[in-house]
């Protein structure tokens, strides 16, 4: 099911270089079956026009304060403030955040930002020194303080040429964000410890050297951030990704095998449901040089010996006590036999089985193709998926088999 079918959901855009990514995430949210209304800055309407934003949103779009087609007349805003599920600003600039911290109200967009009777999300996006500047920390801060939800920016190359935090998130983020604010499910999860394990890890070959994977660890960050959103106290053990920390989530961030075994090993047994979605290097060189190793070195080509890694879900199996235990199988053959034989050995209840070479599958992806398979025997496919909704049917099935662990 998709949360954000018949939600009324406001949009607000400010004058930043990232409003052109605006228009795909109103695209997105009406593909999505939302009703979507947007309202513009002055400012805003410099880099993106009106007209886009009413034809992807198939509504007019407020940029005065006394729009002539937003209903209610001279108290529009108050009628936009009622209608709506949940409110996103983005890009929020340093200075409508604030304008909206303050109380300010003078144009259309943060004068229906007093009116809102619904949740209210900011995703700021500006240049690096502007959003590490205490004062803006401190408006952001208020902001959550009065139950805004704020979307940390991403880390990149930003519109100056610098890089650093400042970039709007992708959309994915942004509608998690959303449907955060407007889920209409039940803390199914209040208070249940959750270890998640994402990404892939590096195994060094020398100082400057790994053996690694392609895994973005966005399946995993998903599962975590819906396990919060469900009222979880949720664990992150995170390899070596660039991705930012999903509200409510602790994070404890490792590169290799042996340090995500030892990150994990320390928490398992507090937690009440495990999921294991780190891509883990099975293989790891068995004596790491302590220099970089030369060309000269090695003129005929370098030879590696390696060594098994610690099976970490094998581990988190045979101590499993009134636990959940979810692991992953990603297999390019034979992927039922291979899932169901590592259902079996590792002692869990479920694994999720993928293939890389599948369309839209695989590692990178803001999509998957998975197929789940359960401890009495059961499966369930699923088609193509964007990750947040898999992870939301995933943990939909371990909440179903927590009562009968911890019976």
């Amino acid at each position: 099911m998709n949360i954000l079918e018949g939600k009324r959901i406001l949009v607000g855009v400010t004058g930043g270089i990232a409003a052109y990514k605006t228009a795909f995430l109103v695209r997105e949210l009406v593909r999505r079956g939302a009703e979507v209304r947007v309202v513009m800055t002055p400012a805003a309407t410099r880099f993106v026009g009106p007209t886009t934003f009413a034809a992807l949103s198939h509504s007019d779009v407020v940029t005065g304060m006394f729009p002539a087609s937003a209903g209610g007349g001279s108290t529009w805003h108050i009628t936009l403030g009622a209608w709506a599920d949940a409110m996103i600003i983005a890009p929020a600039t340093a200075n409508t955040i604030a304008k909206i911290a303050t109380g300010f109200a003078d144009n259309a967009l943060t004068t229906l930002v007093l009116a809102l009777r619904c949740p209210l999300v900011v995703a700021p996006a500006m240049d690096a020194d502007m959003y590490r500047h205490p004062a803006m920390q401190e408006n952001l801060e208020t902001l959550r303080r009065r139950g805004a939800i704020v979307v940390p920016p991403e880390e990149g190359e930003l519109a100056s040429g610098l890089t650093g935090p400042g970039r709007l998130p992708d959309i994915e983020t942004l509608c998690a964000a959303i449907e955060e604010a407007v889920y209409p499910g039940s803390r199914d999860l209040e208070g249940v410890p959750v270890l998640v394990t994402a990404g892939p890890t590096f195994e060094r070959i020398d100082p400057v050297r790994f053996i690694g994977n392609h895994s973005s660890g966005k399946m995993g960050f998903a599962i975590a951030a819906d396990a919060a959103r469900r009222g979880a106290r949720v664990t992150l053990v995170a390899g070596p990704v660039h991705l930012p920390t999903p509200r409510g989530v602790t994070r404890v961030d490792v590169t290799s095998a042996a340090e995500m075994f030892d990150a994990v090993a320390v928490r398992c047994d507090a937690a009440r449901v495990i999921v294991m979605s780190a891509a883990v290097a099975d293989f790891r060189p068995e004596q790491p040089a302590a220099g970089k190793i030369k060309k000269e070195s090695a003129p005929e080509g370098l030879t590696l010996r390696l060594a098994l890694t610690t099976d970490i879900l094998a581990y988190l199996g045979e101590r499993k006590r009134g636990q959940v235990l979810v692991g992953f199988a990603l297999e390019t053959e034979d992927g039922e036999e291979n899932a169901r034989r590592k259902l079996e050995r590792k002692h869990a209840d479920i694994i999720i089985l993928n293939n890389p070479a599948v369309e839209g599958a695989g590692f990178g992806s803001d999509t998957n193709v998975v197929t789940l398979y359960f401890a009495d025997g059961s499966s369930e496919e699923l088609g193509l998926l964007p990750k947040p909704e898999i992870a939301r049917i995933i943990l939909d099935r371990v909440v179903h088999l927590l009562p009968q662990a911890l019976a």
